[in-house]
């Protein structure tokens, strides 16, 4: 099947949703007043473009997510490496971020604005709590899948420590880490918007919440298209950067 031919079916699945969409809220105003109507939306999205609100809202809440997301990264990232490279310390901090790793993100988003206040820092923080677990267990599992008759071949050949990062366990790992990276994306825009559901006055998240509460449906919508008009373009290009990985590591 030829790309075009996915891109023709891909748009003809979006156009048949949303005249669902539009057939279903016409004929049931109940409906219309759950998820609003495909109008209504696009009115109410114009709207919030025009007076540049939803650029605000939007700014604050890719802030948030892109703090989080750059932090979580690189902490997953490095405690991946530092752990295994130094087995005592994947013994004793292994079994704790298993367990840590199970706490529900947002059991932690009221702990966080207690601590850190209901500015930028809370959301940041769980943002990058919830990308660090997930970049740590995607970059060790491709670390533990890296083949140690190489390792040992490398060995052999005089290769140090820093030797072994760079010539076996970075390309073996690439891979793993941009697929964490490509699924984090969209985790890190969902921590900022749930956390500011809970707690702020400005982001989507807030957008959202406030709109929910005014029992503004067609708002709610246009705030969640705004967050898919973001999220699927970055997704599709990490994958297409995760697949040129892979055909350069194959």
């Amino acid at each position: 099947m030829t790309t075009l031919t996915v891109r023709i079916w891909q748009v003809s699945v979006l156009a048949g949703l949303l005249l669902l969409w539009w057939l279903a809220t016409d004929r049931s105003p109940i409906l219309s007043d759950v998820v609003g109507s495909p109008a209504l939306v696009a009115e109410r999205l114009w709207s919030l473009t025009i007076s540049g609100e939803i650029f605000h809202h939007f700014g604050i809440t890719a802030l948030e997510a892109l703090l989080g997301f750059v932090a979580g990264s690189l902490l997953g990232a490095t405690t991946a490496f530092t752990l295994a490279f130094i087995p005592f310390l994947r013994r004793l901090l292994d079994p704790l971020i298993g367990v840590f790793a199970v706490v529900p993100r947002i059991v932690l988003a009221p702990i966080f604005m207690v601590w850190f206040g209901l500015g930028i820092t809370s959301k940041a923080a769980l943002v990058t709590v919830v990308v660090f677990f997930i970049v740590y267990f995607n970059v060790d599992a491709g670390l533990r899948n890296v083949s140690s008759a190489l390792i040992d071949r490398a060995r052999v050949m005089g290769a140090g420590r820093l030797g072994l990062v760079r010539e076996i366990y970075v390309p073996a790992s690439v891979v793993w880490i941009l697929s964490g990276l490509r699924i984090s994306v969209g985790f890190a825009f969902l921590g900022a918007i749930v956390a500011e559901y809970l707690g702020a006055n400005v982001g989507l998240g807030s957008l959202i919440a406030t709109a929910q509460s005014l029992n503004d449906p067609n708002a709610v919508m246009a705030g969640l298209i705004v967050i898919l008009l973001t999220v699927t373009p970055l997704d599709r290009f990490l994958t297409r950067v995760e697949k040129r990985a892979m055909a350069w590591r194959g």
